[in-house]
Formats: structure tokens, C-alpha cells, sequence
């Protein structure tokens, strides 16, 4: 398979960790951001795309109004599987779809949220004219991306630290995917090549990923992503001995006790 192939792989026992560990070290945050956004418009009907597993769904979930509806789609079944099982505070409807290809009507939705799930679209300006095309007239299109993974300790020390364990064949893809649509004039010309006709709205917002130790943030990238696909597909059974080698490295530099890192991410709003 193909890094465009196995980076959008989150399988079962991926899309458990993710839940686990990723989203409380560094997802939450983010997400009460972006329904906050959301909350403070006037909106009727909410379409999330690249869901996951839930956790700006349960935050629309918390602070919409009932009378909202809210649809959560991912192309991955297994991170829905996942968000249904945790549920939410009131119904809301889950969804398999890709946001490539969304199946929903012209004008459905009078918002479109999408936490950090634009930089594993193969071909981004294809889903922001899918997102531009379910949207009533004025309806808003919210994302974030993370910024570059310089700007994100964690991510960082972690990916170097593999590039030591494989030096002939070190797996990117933190660097690839999750830190590698940072730039603001490229995510600006894909918008526009997706049919958005105004300025998009970008800003950058820092916060802290917070863990009792440095294995927590080693596990949620070492298995919690797609980055344990290409840890395994180098030594089947090395995956242990990568998440060793990225605790040490966390605690070498941030201490072995409870750590606490830099994460930096862009919050993109735009109208239809």
C-alpha cells in the first residue's frame, strides 16, 4: 500500500488507543474551540466530516441546542464504531462517508466542521467543493489543521526519535500527514479551487498537551495513529520497542514524571 493508502488506516485496536490517549493529550482542547465557533453562529443544521472518534461531536453535542441536528460522518467505520459506543449527551446521527464524495444534497447544511481531518484528504480542493456544496447560502466551513510539527513538542521528539530506531526508512508519517498542511497560501488556493469566492478567516492557537508520564503521549502516537502501520510494516513486531524508545525520549527531555508540551494548531473559518 501506498503512504496516500495506509495513512487514512485507523483500524479497531488504532481507533481504541486513539481514543484513549490522543484526544485527551491533544484533541480536547481544540474541539471546545471549534464548538464554541460553532455555537456562536446561527445554525440549524451541522454536518461533521472526518469525525473520528467523537470528540467535536460531543462538544456540538453539549453546547447546540437541541433543536440543532447534527450528523458526524468518517470514512473510517471503526472510529465511528468507537464514537457511538461512547455516545453522546443527546442523539445525533452517525454516519459512514467520504468527505470527498459526501451524500447529502446541495445546500443541506448551514455549517460544516472538521477537526483535524483535512490533512488526510488525497485531493483537499475535492472535499472543500464537497463542503462548499452541501452549504446553504452564508453557511460557514470550520477546520483546523495542526501547525508544523515544530510547534508541537511532542510530535516532534517523537518522530526524531524514530528516525534514529529506522535511519535507513524513518516512518514520516507524523511529519507527512498530520504536520504537513500548515502553510496558509496553500490551504488559501485549495479553498478558492473549491469554489470559496471569500478570504478565509486563519488563526493560529497554542495550547498544552498534559500527561501523568511521558509513556501516554509515546503510546498515542506510536499506536494511537497510522504511525504504528509503518512502525510494523518495518518490524512486525517492533512496535514495543518504538513506544520505548519514544518514552525515553520524552522523558530525556521533559522529565519522568507528569509532562507538559507545546501543541500549536490553525483554526480556518470561511463562508459560502
Amino acid at each position: 500500500m501506498s503512504n496516500a493508502e495506509t495513512d487514512n488506516v485507523f483500524t479497531s485496536s488504532v481507533s481504541k488507543v486513539y481514543e484513549t490517549y490522543l484526544v485527551p493529550l491533544i484533541f480536547e482542547p481544540y474541539a471546545e474551540d471549534l464548538a464554541n465557533r460553532i455555537a456562536s453562529r446561527s445554525v440549524t443544521r451541522v454536518l461533521e466530516v472526518a469525525a473520528g472518534t467523537g470528540v467535536v461531536t460531543r462538544a456540538m453535542a453539549s453546547v447546540l441546542p437541541a433543536s440543532v441536528s447534527i450528523v458526524a460522518t468518517d470514512l473510517n467505520q471503526a472510529m465511528l464504531d468507537q464514537a457511538s459506543a461512547i455516545g453522546t449527551k443527546r442523539p445525533v446521527e452517525w454516519r459512514q462517508a467520504d468527505a470527498m464524495q459526501l451524500p447529502f444534497r446541495d445546500g443541506m447544511f448551514d455549517a460544516v466542521v472538521c477537526q483535524f481531518g483535512v490533512m488526510f484528504f488525497p485531493e483537499k480542493s475535492k472535499a472543500f467543493s464537497e463542503a462548499h456544496r452541501v452549504l446553504s447560502s452564508g453557511g460557514v466551513f470550520i477546520f483546523n489543521v495542526w501547525d508544523r510539527i515544530k510547534e508541537n513538542e511532542f510530535a516532534d521528539i517523537v518522530t526524531t526519535a524514530l528516525e534514529a530506531l529506522f535511519p535507513k526508512n524513518p516512518p514520516l508519517f507524523l511529519v507527512r500527514t498530520p504536520h504537513g498542511y500548515h502553510d496558509r497560501p496553500t490551504i488559501e488556493r485549495d479553498l478558492a479551487n473549491g469554489g470559496f469566492t471569500a478570504l478565509p478567516q486563519i488563526t493560529t492557537v497554542a495550547a498544552r498537551s498534559r500527561a501523568k508520564s511521558s509513556r501516554v503521549p509515546a503510546i498515542a502516537y506510536c499506536q494511537g495513529t497510522p504511525l504504528r502501520n509503518e512502525i510494523e510494516a518495518r518490524d512486525t513486531s517492533g512496535l514495543s520497542g518504538a513506544t520505548d524508545i519514544a518514552t525515553e525520549a520524552i522523558a530525556q527531555q521533559f522529565g519522568r514524571g507528569a509532562v507538559d508540551g507545546k501543541i500549536q494548531a490553525h483554526i480556518v473559518s470561511i463562508e459560502k
